[in-house]
């Protein structure tokens, strides 16, 4: 039977999350760029001819029903394939850490199984089945960076320069539903334009969702002075926990292939200079 594999799922960071309003329904509206990064889980895949969907955590365990095994299920369900699939995953991103990882994993199970069940679905077909499974998951189907608006379903491909970013992601994760649920989250900022993003894409905007992340964790508070600590100015990416910053080339020589300056993270954190992606490394795995 066919495989594939090492088959890579990148995170992403978000240079800025505004939220400009919210709906009827309760649902959020936004305006955001994401971004991907080098940071990845790797997925191998092999065929079942019995229709049997089983994933093996090589690394960090997951939930029985993770967003592979949901993916692999939705599209079974849309194409009406006998196949199913062995799903094993490596997992370095971290979870409840607004870097997308589940998502990323679910978007790269769709375009692998996608090929190797040769369903030879449009990348909009994928798509619709993919914001299903989470807001995030069109986004890392898209195949590129992106300004996204309404409530993550309308993305708008842009050319980002690269760089360099500092991502620490501290012990303690944190749960979306608490963030976007609490009474002082700021709900009314002003709709941006693109120019204006792309006329400063590191120093842009700001995360809404921040200040009552501080609220909620004091490691998201420690994250970012320990930034600060190293001369940067640091920003949390998504809903938490996870924070950045951008590292520009006056700092760089400090962090590369530099463990001591990493070593004095918080307790348990997990500190990693990472690479912004010119598009997604699956790209071209769907038309």
């Amino acid at each position: 039977m066919k495989s594939l594999h090492n088959v890579p799922a990148p995170a992403k960071l978000n240079l800025f999350l505004h939220i400009t309003g919210r709906r009827d329904d309760g649902y959020h509206l936004l305006q955001s760029v994401f971004m991907l990064i080098d940071w990845c889980d790797t997925l191998h895949f092999d065929v079942r001819d019995d229709g049997r969907v089983t994933r093996e955590d090589l690394t960090t365990p997951l939930p029985a029903e993770d967003l592979t095994v949901k993916a692999a299920r939705a599209l079974q369900a849309f194409s009406g394939t006998h196949l199913g699939v062995d799903i094993q995953i490596n997992k370095t991103i971290p979870a409840e850490a607004g870097m997308g990882g589940g998502s990323s994993d679910a978007a790269s199970t769709l375009l692998a199984l996608n090929r190797l069940w040769n369903l030879q679905l449009p990348r909009a077909d994928l798509m619709q089945i993919g914001l299903k499974l989470g807001a995030d998951v069109p986004f890392f189907l898209s195949g590129a960076n992106a300004w996204v608006e309404g409530i993550g379903e309308q993305i708008h491909a842009i050319d980002i320069p690269p760089a360099q970013f500092l991502v620490l992601k501290p012990a303690a994760g944190l749960a979306t539903q608490a963030i976007f649920s609490h009474p002082e989250l700021k709900r009314d900022t002003e709709t941006a334009i693109i120019s204006g993003f792309l006329a400063y894409p590191f120093d842009f905007g700001r995360n809404d969702l921040q200040a009552v992340a501080q609220k909620l964790s004091p490691d998201v508070n420690l994250a970012l002075t320990w930034l600060e600590n190293k001369g940067l100015q640091p920003r949390m990416t998504g809903s938490g926990s996870a924070v950045f910053a951008h590292v520009g080339s006056d700092k760089l020589s400090q962090f590369v292939d530099s463990a001591a300056m990493l070593s004095d993270a918080p307790e348990n954190a997990i500190a990693k200079l990472c690479s912004n992606l010119s598009e997604h490394p699956l790209k071209s795995w769907a038309n």
